[in-house]
């Protein structure tokens, strides 16, 4: 792998395994919390990759996995499974750019592409859980 693979290694990030292999079982706030950060730290590579600054993350974003606690089960369930279909997107979607990475070539656009469905699909969640 190239140095650049390394600076990227989510080794250490906390993504569930998708829905389906936990046998549909909903985390629970702590992992939904951790889940959101690693999503986050994924993304935050993507910019990288597509030659973006750092994102400053708004205080309705930094606060959702504490807003979803407080949502009824059948609402906080939805806004689990929201979450878990954009790390389902974004884990393979930052393996195959580090591949690219890998290979020498440039990312760029691929990067950018995946940055902004993943801006669209957070921008969605976050408006699944009002604010305060």
């Amino acid at each position: 792998m190239s140095s650049m693979s390394h600076e990227f290694d989510l080794s250490g990030a906390t993504m569930l395994p998708p829905a389906q292999k936990r046998g549909g079982a909903v985390p629970g706030p702590e992992e939904l919390a951790a889940q959101w950060d690693a999503v986050h730290q994924a993304a935050a590579a993507v910019a990288t990759l597509a030659q973006l600054g750092t994102e400053e993350q708004d205080e309705a974003t930094l606060s959702l996995p504490a807003r979803a606690a407080t949502l009824g089960e059948a609402h906080y369930a939805i806004v689990a499974c929201a979450i878990d279909d954009l790390a389902a997107v974004m884990q393979p979607g930052l393996r195959a750019l580090l591949a690219m990475t890998d290979k020498g070539e440039d990312t760029t656009s691929a990067a950018l592409t995946l940055w902004r469905e993943f801006h669209k699909a957070r921008h969605a969640i976050v408006a699944l859980v009002p604010e305060s």
